[in-house]
């Protein structure tokens, strides 16, 4: 990473990972508390980088490496940290640097880090921040977690409609004009700062200077107010293809703008929560503790071995056909897990559909046919597999007969679990993506235990 930062632009592909041995090399130099090597180490790099490097260190050497030259670095990489490394980093920063960050990071980011302080270093932080940060951060944090409001910058360009481009182009290049780092449109305001419309850079700087920004202005394609879930947020973006979006308060008032790159960061946090949540786990991080974990995924384990213990019920009561007939063991387990397999894709398919907004109860019996149908379909060609493995290994056509029924039965009904379960979870109000896959491989196992077991049971009289 160090190596990548001093070659000519242009010589070769840039590594974007963050390199072991750079990590090595940073953390010998932290434990032999050499601040000359560290600054040259990381003096040129891009702040997302410097955070890679800070997720990668040892506590020890994070812990002294901050101590070292902690105030020297770009405050820009606190922004960019993952949130459960920023509190500890945070913890072990002094609340001067912390102040000077909250000043030069963008609204945003200000907020986010903010949230992150204890309550006295916050409090520390602010006394040494400016009025407007003060203001600024204070207003994000007073916003819903995980909403618009609290994902906004408040550093925008509004301009009047009456306004022409010449007067756009002056105010932004005055020295009084607190221009957003990075912004893709001013937005076009009434009287009382409601947004009416805006107008693309792209388009600005095209137009003569004597052009009036009314004849330029497109109505806004999203208005978001400032209470949305940014889930939600992320889905108009996406659906929109916008780059930015205005965000406006209860009175329709433009109170900030959204940018791109943040929902870039929501969408991979909601798409890396669903995952987890999928699997049973709320909530995650490569910096949990034991206990974390533990408390994180023993809940819905537990649910899944009172199903667990369910569907052995059902094996207990055919004990004596089990006895009988040994072949009933070996089969059953493998028409279990072909089930299981078949209604977590199911699953997958109906969580990542719900999510994106491209299964609604307009078109849910669709769906649910498309399930059931390729369940089935699925079903047939396991059950010709089955059947020949079964043959050639027990010789036994009743055996075989039931464990082939057994596989199409178990597999049409996981795709109907597959996507009704989540469906029903949704119309109750819970989200789908928490609990759907124990109740799927609840329903997969019962349906084959009981249906290959029974069809078996009646079979050989």
């Amino acid at each position: 990473m160090a190596e990548d930062t001093e070659r000519d632009v242009g010589a070769e592909p840039r590594r974007f990972e963050i390199d072991p041995h750079f990590v090595t090399l940073v953390t010998g130099a932290a434990y032999d508390r050499d601040g000359p090597a560290l600054r040259r180490l990381t003096k040129a790099m891009h702040p997302a980088d410097l955070a890679d490097l800070v997720e990668h260190l040892p506590e020890e050497a994070l812990s002294r490496l901050l101590a070292l030259i902690g105030q020297e670095l770009p405050t820009a990489f606190l922004a960019e940290l993952e949130w459960e490394r920023r509190e500890g980093v945070l913890a072990m920063l002094p609340a001067s640097y912390v102040g000077r960050a909250l000043e030069e990071l963008d609204t945003d980011d200000a907020a986010a880090v903010a949230a992150d302080l204890d309550e006295g270093k916050l409090r520390e932080a602010l006394a040494s921040a400016d009025e407007d940060t003060r203001l600024a951060v204070e207003q994000g944090l007073a916003a819903e977690e995980d909403t618009a409001g609290r994902l906004m910058q408040r550093e925008l360009v509004a301009a009047p409609e009456y306004w022409t481009v010449g007067d756009a182009i002056d105010h932004m290049r005055s020295v009084d004009a607190e221009l957003p780092d990075v912004f893709f449109e001013i937005y076009i305001v009434d009287p009382g700062f409601r947004p009416i419309g805006s107008t693309p850079l792209s388009t600005l700087i095209r137009a003569p200077r004597e052009t009036p920004l009314r004849d330029l202005m497109r109505p806004p394609q999203a208005l978001i107010s400032a209470e949305m879930d940014q889930e939600e947020v992320a889905f108009v973006f996406r659906k929109y293809n916008l780059a930015s979006a205005p965000v406006v308060d209860g009175a329709g008032r433009l109170t900030g703008v959204l940018t791109v790159d943040d929902i870039v960061h929501v969408i991979h946090e909601e798409g890396e929560e669903d995952l987890l949540k999928l699997s049973g786990v709320s909530d995650a991080s490569q910096t949990d503790t034991v206990a974390t974990s533990v408390r994180a995924r023993a809940p819905w384990l537990s649910v899944n071995l009172f199903t667990g213990l369910a569907s052995a019920t059902v094996i207990s009561f055919f004990g004596a056909s089990i006895e009988k007939v040994v072949a009933l063991a070996v089969l059953m387990p493998i028409v279990a897990s072909v089930g299981g397999n078949a209604g977590t894709q199911a699953l997958a398919v109906a969580v990542r559909a719900i999510a994106s907004r491209d299964l609604t109860s307009s078109n849910a019996l669709r769906h649910i046919a498309r399930e059931l149908m390729t369940g089935f379909f699925n079903g047939l060609f396991m059950a010709l597999l089955l059947a020949g493995a079964a043959h050639v290994w027990f010789q036994n056509p009743m055996i075989t007969a039931a464990g082939a029924l057994a596989v199409v039965l178990n597999l049409t009904m996981a795709g109907l679990a597959g996507i009704l379960v989540p469906l029903t979870l949704r119309r109750l109000g819970a989200d789908p993506a928490v609990s759907s896959s124990v109740f799927v491989t609840f329903v997969t196992d019962f349906t084959g235990f009981l249906g290959f077991l029974g069809l078996a049971t009646v079979f050989l009289g």
